[in-house]
């Protein structure tokens, strides 16, 4: 797990993954010879701050975002949410400005409206428009992983396990997901010009519920906000159950990642959500337990050869 908490060390909020991007290509770079296939890597101009793994004759792409939730300074140090960031007082972020490096707190204001307000406790006036993400807090035991932003480094680093061997397919490491997509019709529609790819899972972290709970197994769902193609998700369910991986099945009223952004493009491309899932959504304590971890990515590895 040490590399995962190398990934969740990397900041990178929505409209900031220019670090992250450099950091997975780094590591790309550094370890594919040491992997089944050597993938193309696809990245730079045209790709903003993506980057796409081509391994073989690909049918079917792993979409894994990169950015996460936080805030960005506004006027006198106050903070706007980047995505939807839990809110919590005294709550540790980090960045950086122009001035330096910034460690600083979260302060949780109520107005004589009843309203509130947040901003952050520092000794100077932050530049405004400075991204700042929870402060890195890795916590391991037997049972279970604890840190910010599991949601999705847990994901990414899925990805990089499965292109371990990886023989057919591609992996996408896209942006903006946090706050409503932005690169994944563009990467997506790539992909179906170039290599005809019209399936793809979605490599991201889901919410312990009432109904999905920890330690029995990925999810695999069936609607979020959006409704993947059922003689797709039909097609999934089938190949997990023949794989004896443990898996359960989600269905939830609300909700949107990657996928979201493939069905709201004009390409015939379906998608499928596939990940663990983890409790204290969107809080510095996200906490994914490890044998879901493994049945993710069991899962994916079983899948990318099946399909």
């Amino acid at each position: 797990m040490k590399f995962l908490e190398q990934l969740i060390a990397v900041e990178g909020t929505s409209g900031d993954e220019s670090r992250i991007k450099d950091f997975i290509l780094d590591y790309v770079i550094e370890h594919q010879k040491n992997w089944s296939v050597q993938p193309t890597i696809v990245q730079g101009t045209g790709f903003q701050d993506a980057l796409i793994l081509i391994f073989g004759q690909p049918k079917t792409a792993i979409f894994a975002h990169t950015d996460t939730i936080g805030y960005t300074v506004g006027y006198n140090n106050s903070l706007i949410k980047i995505g939807g960031p839990r809110v919590i007082d005294g709550m540790k972020l980090v960045g950086e400005d122009s001035q330096g490096r910034i460690e600083t707190e979260l302060m949780v204001i109520e107005n004589e409206d009843d309203s509130m307000s947040i901003k952050c406790v520092f000794d100077r006036t932050i530049d405004r428009g400075t991204p700042l993400s929870f402060k890195p807090n890795f916590i391991e035991n037997e049972t279970f992983i604890q840190s910010p932003y599991l949601d999705n480094r847990l994901g990414c680093w899925n990805a990089l396990k499965v292109a371990e061997t990886l023989e057919n397919g591609a992996i996408v490491f896209s942006t903006y997901e946090e706050v409503g997509g932005g690169s994944v019709g563009y990467l997506a529609e790539w992909l179906y010009k170039e290599y005809n790819i019209t399936q793809s899972l979605i490599s991201d972290i889901t919410w312990v519920t009432p109904s999905v709970a920890h330690g029995q197994g990925v999810a695999i769902s069936l609607k979020d906000g959006y409704m993947p193609r059922r003689v797709f998700t039909d097609k999934i369910v089938e190949l997990a159950k023949s794989s004896g991986i443990p898996f359960q099945i989600e269905v939830e009223h609300s909700g949107g990642s990657d996928g979201t952004s493939i069905q709201n493009a004009a390409i015939p491309v379906d998608w499928c959500f596939i990940g663990a899932a983890e409790s204290f959504v969107h809080s510095p304590l996200e906490t994914v337990y490890k044998s879901d971890i493994q049945s993710m990515l069991d899962m994916y590895k079983y899948l990318m050869e099946k399909m």
